[in-house]
């Protein structure tokens, strides 16, 4: 339990690790220069191959084909009605947004990871940490635009950070022995992510607040998906 937790903390650490970095720096307004959008597009990188390597693997093979899938398209589609909510309270705060909704998921699947042995763990920790850090940099830089001050943003940030221990604790304690339930979380968060991507995160990726482009992204990855479980099902 306790490595579940530690894990949990140091990923979390990085969320206030980026706010900080971006105080340091000076940033106050969103990233326009190349190395801004290049920071965005590590964030990226990282939540790609945290549903790639570790969330769509394990989601997969704790279910039928069927029920993976649907899970996964429920998670884009759960995540586009929850970032279109976000939006209409907080504004576009894509940076902000993305590290809300992708932190949570990915700490309860951390720690149920950790509560059944496997081997992923230590893998999306550092990934989870990894996204956390550049989503946390732009993050800050958008909230400052907004007139937000570094020190409530910085606490707010430290927040955020307490409830990755918190959320794995709860994949640790209440889906270590629901295999299922636990694999429909990593492919719903699989999906939410993915659809966050091609949403929030891909610079020029957002087309005028509509929704369709990154659900598009989250159809064509789960076509794709259907395709490799269609194959290993039949052998091949």
């Amino acid at each position: 339990m306790w490595n579940a937790l530690v894990f949990a903390a140091l990923a979390g650490l990085s969320i206030p690790l980026g706010g900080l970095c971006a105080l340091a720096l000076g940033r106050s307004d969103t990233p326009t220069a190349a190395w801004g959008h290049g920071i965005v597009d590590f964030g990226g990188g990282a939540l790609v191959s945290a549903v790639v390597l570790v969330l769509v693997p394990d989601g997969v093979a704790s279910l039928p084909a069927i029920p993976a899938l649907v899970a996964f398209v429920l998670g884009g589609v759960g995540f586009a009605a929850l970032d279109g909510w976000m939006k209409r309270r907080m504004g576009n705060r894509g940076q902000l947004q993305a590290m809300l909704t992708d932190f949570i998921p990915e700490s309860v699947a951390l720690g149920a990871l950790f509560a059944t042995g496997g081997a992923g763990g230590p893998l999306l920790a550092m990934l989870i940490a990894l996204q956390n850090l550049p989503e946390a940099f732009n993050a800050f830089g958008e909230a400052r635009s907004g007139g937000q001050s570094p020190r409530r943003l910085l606490t707010a940030f430290a927040a955020i950070a307490c409830l990755g221990p918190a959320s794995a604790a709860f994949g640790l304690l209440v889906l270590a022995d629901r295999e299922a339930l636990l694999g429909a979380l990593m492919l719903f968060a699989a999906g939410g992510i993915l659809y966050l991507v091609f949403e929030d995160v891909a610079p020029g990726a957002p087309a005028e607040g509509s929704v369709l482009p990154p659900l598009g992204a989250v159809g064509g990855f789960a076509l794709g998906l259907a395709g490799h479980m269609a194959l290993a099902g039949s052998g091949g």
